[in-house]
């Protein structure tokens, strides 16, 4: 008989357990608390979406679109993908839930995204991102909220030493069609000069030539116009009015002029957060005000502004969180008290303690391996000169016996 192959993990995608397990969890669980101290709501979408929903929110030109989407036809014809970001679902669901009703609406949520790309250190082709948007709020207010929000979580993951908030504005509609035509004439003039790559997008999206990697187009880049020629009167207000709700927050940033998102449905605020301790993948957050998203959707011009990150990435600039404590051992030295030791240990967790029980194995190693998961307290139900009996012994001033007393006695019936 042919012996079976053992299956493999999937290149690009991972198993999270131990010490890598607990700084995700730590991650997430900062970001569920950080996030309820803004009063925003959590929401959870659908893992696939209609591709439509991705190829008009992320451009068919991009390459998240072109090239890296996890894209398949189910049994219907239907044409689905799995979700390489949030914020075109979130959007998606505004629409089509209704959810209008309650706009302005601040909205998180986490979860895995899919991107078939090149894995490297911190990047999966299945992730985990954070997510947070406002939609319906057109005010500079949101976007300032957002960033403090951003901001706050950092600090309290303790990653924000290092990080730095680098901010741009794409202005609105008017300021990004005046500068996009001066972007063109720029690059036309030095055609001859530039990369493959960026040759195709002067005819598609030629605002993404600005964050270029090759060494071809960088100095035509870095001489391109600024947009603060083309800003409108509105737009210099709107990005004043940001900056300086981040510096009555304390939230420390700088400008970026080259931070750019190729998209037209971009407007005004652009930003990242960005850190040198991670090598070429320096982003640990970033986002912008999308406020042409909803509308290029076949809704309403609605404003949205909001961000994401990556766990993983954020899970490695964390230091280790420490192993959960154990509140209470409960060990069982002989079979006998097996059944006991599973009711007393099921009456300490319903009390609220943490509780390891020690019910399998050598019944005369159960203790040896009881104290090594470092309990503050250990009680043995065991039999001592023929007598069943309880012994209880606190390793650490964390409690005292009488805590546990009432439940021991109602637990083991009184076994001494």
């Amino acid at each position: 008989m042919a012996k079976t192959e053992t299956p493999r993990r999937i290149r690009g995608t991972q198993d999270i357990f131990g010490d890598e397990q607990r700084r995700f969890a730590h991650v997430l669980s900062t970001f569920e608390r950080v996030r309820a101290l803004y009063c925003f709501q959590r929401v959870d979408i659908p893992v696939f979406e209609s591709t439509a929903v991705f190829a008009r929110s992320l451009g068919e030109t991009t390459d998240v679109v072109s090239k890296e989407m996890y894209t398949f036809e189910d049994r219907g014809g239907d044409s689905l993908t799995l979700r390489p970001e949030f914020t075109a679902g979130i959007a998606r669901a505004y629409l089509t839930e209704g959810w209008q009703q309650f706009a302005p609406l601040k909205l998180t949520t986490s979860g895995p995204v899919f991107r078939y790309e090149r894995p490297q250190k911190g990047r999966f082709r299945q992730f985990h991102q954070i997510d947070a948007e406002v939609i319906g709020a057109a005010e500079p207010a949101a976007d300032v909220e957002l960033l403090v929000l951003a901001d706050q979580l950092l600090r309290e993951l303790g990653i924000s030493e290092g990080v730095t908030l680098q901010l741009n504005t794409l202005g609105d509609a008017a300021t990004r069609d005046a500068w996009r035509e001066a972007l063109v004439a720029h690059f036309e003039a030095h055609r001859g000069e530039l990369s493959e790559d960026s040759l195709t997008r002067l005819e598609k999206n030629p605002m993404r030539i600005l964050d270029s990697k090759d060494p071809r187009d960088r100095p035509i880049a870095d001489s391109a116009p600024d947009i603060d020629a083309y800003l409108t009167p509105e737009a210099r207000a709107f990005f004043e009015a940001v900056t300086a709700g981040l510096d009555a927050a304390g939230v420390a940033w700088e400008r970026n002029a080259r931070l750019v998102r190729g998209l037209d449905y971009y407007r005004h605020t652009a930003f990242e957060f960005v850190t040198d301790k991670l090598g070429a993948q320096g982003t640990v957050l970033a986002g912008g005000r999308y406020d042409g998203l909803i509308g290029s959707l076949g809704g309403p011009e609605t404003a949205g502004v909001g961000w994401a990150a990556g766990v993983e990435r954020l899970a490695m600039l964390i230091d280790e969180p420490a192993v959960p404590e154990v509140d209470v051992a409960v060990v069982a030295e002989a079979q006998e008290f097996e059944s006991a030791a599973t009711k007393l240990t099921a009456a300490l967790r319903r009390a609220g303690f943490t509780v390891e029980v020690s019910v399998t194995g050598n019944p005369k190693k159960r203790y040896e391996k009881a104290l090594k998961t470092n309990p503050a307290y250990t009680i043995s139900l065991s039999r001592r000169d023929g007598l069943a009996s309880v012994s209880e012994r606190g390793l650490r001033a964390k409690f005292q016996p009488d805590q546990f007393r009432a439940i021991i006695d109602s637990a083991t019936g009184g076994l001494e």
